[in-house]
């Protein structure tokens, strides 16, 4: 017999189904009265309620790169600067999710400096129906909305010789941010007929993507840049072009275009600058396009001037004052083989130098290992972790720990 109640009740429930998959969200909280006022509204308004858990660096790790989240809700209503604690977990969030900060700082240059990251703020306290309505919205403008301008932080790391180990830091630091801070990254290669960088990743049967006379990077899309890349692992990409036909310039503008396609899907991009990359890039193309950039250089009188030179480059209009710049001083021969001391750097270059990494013995046989500096211990893997911190802002002081007492 034809049962109207039963339909109307599969109906009902098919409905609600839906309506409870329509916002995957998470929520990071620091106060019980917070992640009470969240969960409530949810369910108020018949929304699957958000995973929960407390605001650290470990949990944001283990939730979001785990699954399809739409959007990321971080309360940060025990934090001194939230502008600044906002800016230190930038680094661990998908960029295609939209990101909700709820804090008690009443300031315009706090919303200002959130909608510049990307974020959107919502100031506490707030009602069920204020935050619910705020979260729709959100969702309903993603493709529009403050998450479209979150792009890659992009790191320059510049060698200020030959061999200097430029290209083993770039695959430590990709190593560190992708595995121990969890965060998307592409690494850039910008020798476009030789270098190392496979091995220095240990990636096997590894070819650059060949770059055909056709291609115009006018053409290029996000799906068509993704699929440039060559993925080494769940979080690091290497993106790395050459060309039978094309010259070193074409295909620098290439990757450039490549590079600022693929900006959105990343949080941070890595510019691998050896000393014959960087013959391809001026000082002004490097302040464009960098976030942050890392000089290393040896323990040698050629690299130190070499060094300063490039340094000077950057201060002549007041460049440094824009950039964050980081001098790595990489002892590439023992110790008392160099020709310079880290005292007479640091006179030489009139500032200090931000990272020492020691010498190692055999390095080049446990790279063809597949040992990582970083896992190895010691001095080295310290620096390492300390540089590390250094990019993404962590205060080394404290541990590596964030300013308000991330646990």
């Amino acid at each position: 017999m034809f049962d109207l109640v039963d339909i109307l009740k599969k109906d009902s429930a098919q409905t609600a189904d839906e309506n409870q998959k329509e916002i995957t969200s998470v929520l990071f909280y620091q106060t019980e009265k917070c992640q009470v006022l969240v969960k409530e509204a949810y369910r108020f308004e018949g929304l699957v309620t958000p995973a929960i858990s407390s605001n650290s660096d470990e949990k944001i790790k283990e939730h979001v790169r785990n699954e399809n989240i739409e959007i990321v809700i971080i309360e940060l209503n025990e934090s001194n600067d939230v502008s600044s604690d906002a800016e230190h977990i930038s680094h661990l969030l998908p960029n295609d999710a939209s990101v909700i900060v709820i804090g008690s700082e009443d300031a315009i240059s706090t919303i200002r400096n959130l909608k510049r990251m990307g974020f959107y703020y919502l100031f506490w306290p707030i009602t069920k129906i204020e935050l619910i309505e705020f979260v729709v919205s959100v969702h309903e403008n993603k493709n529009r909305g403050l998450g479209k301008k979150r792009k890659a932080k992009q790191i320059s790391v510049i060698g200020c010789s030959g061999g200097v180990g430029t290209t083993l830091l770039c695959s430590e630091i990709a190593y560190q941010l992708s595995e121990s801070k969890k965060s998307s990254c592409v690494l850039v290669e910008n020798d476009y007929q030789g270098g190392n960088l496979d091995i220095m990743l240990g990636m096997e049967k590894f070819e650059k993507r060949q770059i055909r006379s056709g291609a115009f990077a006018t053409t290029l899309d996000n799906t068509s840049a993704l699929s440039l890349l060559t993925k080494h692992t769940r979080l690091l990409s290497v993106l790395s072009l050459t060309s039978n036909t094309l010259s070193n310039s074409e295909i620098k503008e290439y990757t450039k275009t490549v590079t600022e396609q693929i900006a959105v899907d990343a949080n941070f991009i890595i510019d691998d600058l050896s000393s014959i990359a960087r013959q391809n890039f001026n000082k002004e193309e490097l302040v464009d396009i960098s976030d942050c950039v890392i000089l290393i250089l040896s323990p040698t009188v050629s690299s130190l001037r070499d060094a300063a030179r490039i340094r000077q480059k950057f201060n002549e209009e007041g460049e440094e004052n824009k950039l964050r710049i980081f001098m790595v001083l990489n002892y590439i021969m023992p110790e008392s083989c160099a020709t310079i001391t880290q005292t007479e750097a640091e006179k030489y270059l009139h500032q200090n130098v931000d990272v020492v990494i020691p010498y190692i013995k055999k390095l080049d046989a446990k790279i063809l290992e597949r040992k990582r500096i970083s896992e190895m211990g010691g001095g080295a893997g310290r620096s390492i972790a300390k540089l590390t911190s250094l990019i993404v802002g962590e205060d080394e002081k404290k541990g590596f720990k964030l300013p308000f007492s991330r646990r």
